[in-house]
Formats: C-alpha cells, sequence, structure tokens
C-alpha cells in the first residue's frame, strides 16, 4: 500500500494502535491564525470520508464547544485527519505539518478528485488499526 501521512492525531486525540503521537494538541498552538485559516478549514471539512462516527466531540483543550462528527476520519488520498480538525484550526490556531499545508495550497483549497480505490485502501488500513 502507498503510505498514508497523519495530520492532527495529538496525543489527546490518537488511538495507540496508530503508534506514537506527534506530542500534545497544545505543543501545536499558534499565536495567531493562518491568513487562510477559513479556506484551510473548508479543505478539511471537504475530504472524503473513510470512517464515519455519528455524535458529537467535546474540544479537548476546554471551550465547552462540542464538533459533529469530530471523531470521523478523512482522507485526500494521501492524508488522513479527524473530522475536528479544521475545528482546532479555526478555534485554538493549531499548526499542520508543513507537507500538508502545502499540498492544501498546491490544490488551491480543494480535496482532489475521489480516487474510490485509494479511499477503500485507505479505510481497509485504518479498518485494520482500530
Amino acid at each position: 500500500m502507498r503510505a498514508v501521512r497523519f495530520a492532527g492525531f495529538f496525543r489527546e486525540l490518537w488511538p495507540s494502535s496508530f503508534g506514537t503521537p506527534p506530542g500534545s494538541l497544545r505543543d501545536f498552538l499558534a499565536p495567531e491564525p493562518y491568513e487562510d485559516a477559513g479556506r484551510i478549514a473548508e479543505y478539511l471539512r471537504g475530504g472524503h470520508e473513510i470512517f464515519s462516527v455519528m455524535g458529537a466531540s467535546t474540544d479537548v483543550l476546554g471551550s465547552g464547544r462540542t464538533v459533529l462528527g469530530g471523531d470521523s476520519l478523512f482522507s485526500d488520498g494521501e492524508w488522513i485527519w479527524r473530522g475536528d480538525l479544521w475545528f482546532y484550526v479555526r478555534t485554538h490556531h493549531v499548526e499542520l505539518p508543513d507537507d500538508f499545508l502545502a499540498r492544501i495550497r498546491k490544490n488551491q483549497y480543494v480535496v482532489p478528485p475521489e480516487d474510490e480505490p485509494r479511499i477503500i485502501e485507505i479505510a481497509e488500513y485504518i479498518n485494520a488499526r482500530i
């Protein structure tokens, strides 16, 4: 299987079956939002759904807010992220991996068209680890 990369799976949100997380969510908070944070959030919300979880996830940083489908997983065929990553980028100014941010911008904030065999491959990879 072609490698997949993970974005936004911090210690507070990381299943142990995926290995070691990059650190705490708090380690990735920027003092200012990305100037294009809204467009980045749109990209994150527009990913191809890999794994759908009904319900809402609570903000682990304590705002008291919840995100519908926050535990769901999305992909653009190369990266995988949680359904609540857009919320953390917009609300708490979470920094994304440089390579992922560059991909989002290179794609002009539009998730590439669905490659169904690739999405199935990613879903099988995820399901084997949950």
